[in-house]
């Protein structure tokens, strides 16, 4: 610990604590501890320390003139993104203390949302029943600190805050120690390219940490090329590594960031700092970067390309994004089975057809995260609608029996695997006027659809700050749950029988079209033998090929087969 670029709250011999902020243009700041109020030392390039004999449990902030702003890096807060921050006690009696985690490519994830789930603790009563399911790993929907109770976590203020309405970090530590356990990793979504709109007090006092000539939807780009910018998160991620032992992070719309060299940097610096654990780094990157997923680098990316095409042959809808897959959908699914990215530099229609992506035929299956649903892909529709809603049972049936046994990672939403039909809509709990605009906002996001081009029809879009839309975003299980229960969990002990073990030196012997809407596709798994899966998803499915020298070892509804021979 230490150093000029560290931030946070230091514990010092004897119980003190040191206390750093990066506040380039303030030239005073003054440091509150309970009310007892200390000048801090500038120092180098715009810090400002001060040492205080509270320890932890401690309350303080800092006051930038007239201004009292938490610690942007708060361990804990009290009161709120505007309140007090707490100096941290990290001790904790692990109950797995020699965890190490599980190689990658035993990975079956499940994103989860913990505050619609009762908060720390209510993940922790649903593990065992994850855990018999066949998944192996759950991911956290970011839990770092925002404004309000409620939301989804991507407006987040405080990047090293545990948020208050989902329990304590304690708590959090109980999750993860009863995830291990049970013999699951434990991922954590993180958000570094954008701060949200109530709570950020950076730019009062450091207006470097911002590029503001360098627009992202959200404003000025985050400055990662300046030392404390970088230094600021690859600590984040350190910390919940470490302090939290998090077996991996899955790093939010990186392309926002657009900095390869920080992004090799933090994993570089991630994977020197622990050596000897299955720590796994996972990128959202609409990029399709396929220079950043190699062994020195990132586990994988979440593939988007997998879902749209899926998407568009599941549901036939082809608007906003869905047009660039609209076209010969079957062949862009074999493209994604063999190759893993659809777009690998090829010119995109949504984006006014530049070029998207890079090749990445190269790279192993495991280096690509599939999913037919995800918080975005369900949230982000107006409704908030689940493929239940949204397709034939049949083909869904066959769309998650050819996710869960190709080699790809794959990822299932919470709820999914009870046949769930209980929306997963966008929640917010701001208020007065940021209230309005982030409702008004939602609605003329979705003037550009048909369906919503009557000013009327937007307003039946819910209002993402009404409790009773956070409310039904809370997962039911379907009516047919126990059957879906059974499917998923049966689809999955065939993944660990005889496909996980032998994911190390798979490789694709090619994927070819099967008429409008279906693919057959081969791989050669590490132990020699050939896997093959066929799926059709035509309203009218042609019979599926029959020329495999034994019997398929799962099949469902004439959609879908997968043989190993």
């Amino acid at each position: 610990m230490g150093g000029l670029n560290a931030w946070g709250p230091e514990p010092l011999p004897g119980g003190a604590t040191r206390f750093r902020l990066w506040a380039p243009g303030a030239p005073q700041v003054v440091l509150d501890c309970d009310g007892t109020h200390l000048p801090m030392t500038p120092q180098d390039d715009g810090w400002h320390v001060a040492d205080h004999p509270g320890g932890p449990g401690t309350r303080y902030r800092f006051h930038i003139g007239d201004t009292p702003v938490p610690d942007p890096a708060s361990r804990r807060q009290h009161g709120g993104v505007h309140g007090w921050s707490i100096v941290p006690d990290h001790s904790h009696d692990w109950r797995v203390p020699h965890w190490r985690g599980r190689p990658w490519h035993e990975m079956v994830i499940m994103e989860l949302h913990a505050g619609t789930l009762g908060g720390f603790s209510g993940v922790t009563q649903r593990l065992p029943v994850i855990a018999a399911l066949g998944v192996t790993a759950i991911q956290l929907m970011p839990i770092n600190a925002f404004a309000g109770d409620r939301g989804w976590g991507y407006d987040g203020v405080l990047p090293y805050a545990v948020h208050e309405a989902y329990g304590s970090p304690a708590e959090l530590r109980t999750l993860i120690d009863a995830a291990h356990e049970l013999g699951l990793s434990v991922f954590l979504d993180v958000v570094y390219n954008h701060f949200g709109p109530d709570g950020n007090y950076l730019g009062l006092y450091a207006d470097r940490f911002f590029h503001r000539d360098v627009a992202t939807p959200w404003g000025g780009a985050v400055a990662v090329d300046e030392a404390p910018v970088a230094r600021f998160f690859i600590d984040n991620a350190l910390m919940w590594l470490r302090d939290y032992r998090f077996d991996g992070l899955r790093f939010d719309a990186v392309h926002a960031i657009d900095n390869p060299r920080f992004l090799d940097a933090m994993a570089a610096e991630i994977r020197a700092a622990l050596p000897d654990r299955h720590v796994h780094l996972v990128l959202e990157n609409e990029h399709n970067d396929a220079a950043r997923l190699r062994a020195d680098g990132y586990d994988a990316q979440w593939n988007d390309d997998f879902h749209n095409v899926m998407h568009v042959l599941l549901t036939g809808e082809t608007s906003a994004y869905y047009a660039d897959f609209a076209d010969r959908p079957a062949e862009r699914l074999a493209r994604a089975l063999s190759e893993g990215f659809i777009y690998q530099g090829d010119p995109s229609p949504n984006q006014d057809g530049r070029p998207r992506g890079t090749p990445s035929a190269h790279l192993p299956p495991t280096r690509f995260v599939s999913f037919l649903q995800n918080h975005d892909q369900v949230g982000n529709r107006a409704f908030g609608e689940r493929l239940t809603r949204l397709t034939d049972p049949a083909k869904l049936r066959a769309a998650t029996a050819l996710m869960l046994l190709a080699p790809q990672i794959p990822l299932l939403f919470m709820g999914e695997e009870e046949g769930s039909d209980s929306p997963f809509l966008f929640f917010t709990d701001f208020h007065d006027e940021l209230a309005d605009a982030v409702r008004e906002g939602r609605r003329r996001e979705f003037a550009k659809f048909a369906a919503f081009a009557d000013p009327d029809a937007r307003e039946r879009i819910p209002d993402p700050n009404a409790p009773d839309t956070f409310a039904q975003s809370h997962p039911q299980p379907g009516s047919d749950a126990l059957a879906w229960r059974t499917f998923y969990r049966d689809l999955l002990a065939l993944r660990h029988e005889h496909i996980v073990p032998h994911l190390p030196g798979a490789v694709v012997l090619g994927a070819q079209v099967l008429g409008d809407a279906g693919v057959i596709a081969r791989w050669r798994l590490g132990n020699g033998r050939q896997l093959t899966l066929a799926i059709d998803l035509a309203d009218a499915p042609a019979p599926l090929p029959q020329d495999a020298g034994s019997p398929p070892i799962f099949t469902t509804d004439e959609r879908f087969a997968a043989w190993v021979e």
